[in-house]
């Protein structure tokens, strides 16, 4: 295989207040060759991460005042010279040959806005559940495509197109955190742009320990849920996501944690509803049915 002598391909981390893990991760993506451009955006730490990712003189670096969370990718985007733009994790790092193969499909097939990557977890790279998930896709593989059709990915093995990105606007503010490749697929695809799982182009994601708590992380993506159903789902498939979350409180209190902050976030939501092309909701709602029946 013919490797390309330039890169066509940026990275782009978010990160915040983990200064060793991204020393780990610069290092890595440092010795990928082509060698990609990198774009770190420091989203408000209060530790070394800066001078860790200076440390890196051809790595650019963009300190923010506030911790934007995941939207502060888009700034990374915006400003990338190259027409792929990877997203990593400051965990997490691509393999070798990941960006060859991601740029030949990518090239191959112009409307292809995101190929999400193989995860592959720790030492021992052992597969992250949602590789099977996405290998088997309710929504099928397609003949003019070259990997299943999906409509949801791990930002940490994500290569998107950038003129795609752009045009679906890019990771919401609103969601800050959690479940926020959800919407972006969601949107990607209502542009009419395809995305598919390719297993051959792999990412490695060794977890942080300094990770906020399973439970918080579970009732964010709840309250992201709700709000995404908010923003572009049907009336009905809102109220069903809000009822589901009632039921829950009952069961357990905690949960108005959510339905609170679900709360506070629903005029901004409402603000930003935008239903989904017929085609794209009907994609959806077979993801939907597909995961009840298990």
């Amino acid at each position: 295989m013919n490797r390309p002598t330039t890169a066509k391909t940026t990275v782009v981390i978010a990160t915040h207040n983990r200064a060793c893990e991204l020393t780990r991760t610069l290092t890595e993506l440092h010795a990928l060759r082509p060698r990609p451009a990198i774009v770190v955006l420091d989203n408000a730490s209060v530790d070394d991460t800066v001078g860790a990712a200076e440390a890196f003189p051809d790595v650019k670096v963009i300190r923010l005042r506030r911790n934007l969370g995941a939207s502060a990718r888009n700034l990374g985007v915006a400003i990338a010279r190259t027409p792929y733009v990877a997203f990593s994790d400051d965990d997490s790092w691509w393999a070798a040959d990941a960006f060859p193969e991601a740029v030949r499909v990518l090239d191959a097939y112009p409307r292809l806005g995101l190929v999400a990557g193989r995860t592959l977890v720790g030492p021992d790279q052992r597969d992250d559940p949602v590789n099977e998930l996405m290998a088997n896709s309710p929504l099928g593989h397609l003949p003019e495509l070259p990997g299943p059709s999906v409509l949801g990915f791990l930002a940490c093995a994500a290569i998107v197109r950038k003129e795609a990105y752009l045009q679906a606007a890019g990771f919401s503010p609103l969601l800050h955190f959690g479940a926020e490749e959800r919407l972006l697929s969601l949107d990607l695809a209502a542009c009419g742009w395809d995305l598919c799982y390719l297993a051959q182009v792999r990412a490695h994601h060794h977890p942080s320990a300094q990770r906020p708590p399973q439970a918080w992380r579970r009732r964010v993506e709840q309250r992201n849920n709700a709000l995404i159903a908010w923003m572009r789902r049907p009336l009905r498939r809102c109220v069903a996501e809000s009822v589901g979350l009632v039921c829950r409180a009952v069961r357990d209190p905690r949960t108005l944690l959510v339905i609170a902050g679900v709360l506070r976030r629903l005029p901004s939501a409402l603000a930003q509803r935008r239903r989904l092309p017929p085609e794209v909701e009907h994609r959806a709602r077979t993801l939907e049915l597909a995961d009840e029946r298990k």
